[in-house]
């Protein structure tokens, strides 16, 4: 089974972009057939840096980028470089997939809108720890464990991914994949494209990465918005801690809106019975799974799908299926190909593990889940499980880099209130650490993702005031929009809500 979370999609309807051209150090020309068929209006190119910046000389990798150039030469002020989160995730069809969300003109006139690959990702050196269907890891999320036993179980398995991502790093670039080095390849890609400052969109795990590029190039780094806020500078331990957190500050929303439909899906007639049948129904697929749920990604699925409000109808359903369905014997086991996502979990783990200390001590693990059980009974003995970074024997090969406050006011952060994956303390966290150079808007929404891809025209309005004008407002609290989520046109919703499905930020499969 797979679950595939995602927030950057593509349309192709945007106009199309100019053909070829050279920019600073960058030759313009066509993409890989794939990028260019889920994204006909970009253009690729690449810029070659060090894999280890102590060593600037040594080895060399290519990173591929991408662009729309700006619309407008008469009102361009620079470029925006993109991020859409994982850490793994590709953002090489980002910028065409801003035009198809309906980013404003204004911004598409100001900006050259510069994707990339980040290092060890896609066609940027990529990386691989040889994960296949059959092996069944579970992602970029830890799977549930309903006791103890299921933790010691976990660890095992971590040790052996562990081990497994170090066998397959025959070329020493697991060590080099961090956010660190990926905020020094934006800086060395905007002196590549000829300028003097870069501005920078980045979402969910970009948020971090754009608080670390702030924060290591204060001087080069125009204007930045870091949107649906993990609260640091990498995704660290505590930051995956508060998924639990996030999924029951986000459940409410679904439990309103499915009681309101009691009729039609009878998981409830209050949020109270909603919130009641979703224990239930985990409870039993954990005792008798079905072919194609069982407990784990039961509950995985539901977080994933709070990730946006047009996703309640496809949970209620999925719901209403596993409700009305017997016990049935397990299906037949997946194939030992490789697994469509194996890149993605290499990048994940590799930036992750590399980012921030882990602790190693299988106790600390222990003793978090039993924890976060009791306190984020939903999701949290998922979230705070054992992972492979425990036992990562590649990094972290220097610290975490730390917020620096000492430089311009230019950091706008965006956070919804409600938000499965990167919940309203992120923001606030890192709002407290960018103390002078950051404001904080909240907005009274209930989904992952606030620039574009939330319909709420106060967040829109303060952030495209921030790209195009510069106008950097007080510490904001937006209302919720009327016209936000499910209260779209039914058309207009089914296109956007599959503009968001496409890509996917962070993935995870299970048996």
């Amino acid at each position: 089974m797979t679950v595939v979370i995602g927030l950057v999609g593509s349309l192709a309807t945007a106009p199309a972009a100019a053909a070829g051209g050279r920019t600073g150090q960058v030759e313009w020309g066509a993409c890989p057939a794939p990028i260019a068929a889920a994204a006909p209006t970009v253009q690729c190119g690449t810029v070659t840096v060090p894999l280890d910046y102590r060593d600037p000389g040594g080895t060399q990798i290519d990173l591929m980028v991408s662009r729309i150039p700006s619309t407008d030469p008469e009102k361009r002020r620079g470029v925006l470089l993109l991020n859409p989160g994982g850490p793994g995730g590709s953002a090489l069809t980002m910028p065409h997939d801003l035009v198809g969300l309906g980013v404003p003109a204004s911004v598409t006139d100001a900006y050259d809108l510069i994707g990339m690959d980040p290092r060890g990702v896609g066609y940027s050196a990529r990386i691989d720890c040889g994960f296949t269907d059959e092996q069944g890891y579970p992602g970029n999320v830890p799977p549930w464990a309903e006791d103890d036993a299921a933790v010691l179980k976990q660890a095992a398995a971590a040790r052996a991914v562990a081990e497994q991502c170090a066998a397959h790093d025959t070329g020493g670039r697991m060590a080099h994949i961090s956010t660190a080095n990926t905020a020094r390849d934006l800086d060395r890609i905007r002196a590549a494209l000829g300028e003097q400052k870069a501005s920078f969109f980045g979402l969910s795990y970009g948020s971090a990465l754009g608080a670390a590029y702030a924060s290591m190039f204060p001087d080069t780094t125009d204007r930045v918005i870091i949107d649906s806020n993990v609260g640091d500078t990498a995704l660290t331990r505590a930051g995956l801690r508060r998924f639990g957190l996030g999924l029951e500050q986000a459940f409410p929303g679904f439990a309103r809106w499915a009681a309101a439909r009691h009729t039609s899906y009878g998981l409830g007639r209050t949020p109270r019975q909603v919130r009641a049948t979703y224990f239930a129904l985990a409870e039993r697929l954990d005792e008798q799974p079905l072919p194609w749920m069982d407990g784990r990604l039961f509950r995985l699925a539901t977080f994933a799908s709070l990730y946006r409000e047009s996703d309640y109808p496809v949970l209620a359903r999925a719901w209403q299926q596993v409700k009305d369905s017997g016990a049935a014997p397990a299906g037949p086991q997946p194939a030992a190909a490789p697994s469509p996502y194996s890149n993605f979990f290499s990048a994940f783990l590799a930036v992750t593990c590399n980012d921030s200390e882990w602790p190693s001590n299988v106790g600390v693990y222990r003793r978090s889940v039993a924890e976060d059980r009791v306190k984020y009974p939903m999701f949290g003995a998922a979230s705070a499980n054992i992972n492979p970074c425990a036992f990562w024997s590649l990094g972290p090969t220097e610290p975490q880099v730390a917020v620096n406050d000492d430089g311009p006011a230019n950091v706008l952060i965006l956070q919804n209130r409600r938000d499965a994956a990167t919940p309203l303390w992120g923001g606030q966290i890192i709002r407290a650490k960018f103390a002078h150079r950051s404001r904080l808007v909240t907005v009274d929404e209930n989904q992952h993702g606030v620039y574009v891809f939330d319909d709420n025209p106060c967040a829109l309005d303060i952030g495209t005031a921030w790209l195009v004008d510069g106008v950097l407002p007080p510490d904001t609290t937006c209302a919720a929009s009327t016209r936000s989520g499910l209260n779209l046109d039914r058309e207009g919703e089914q296109r956007r809500a599959e503009t968001l499905r496409k890509r996917p930020l962070g993935t995870v499969t299970t048996n």
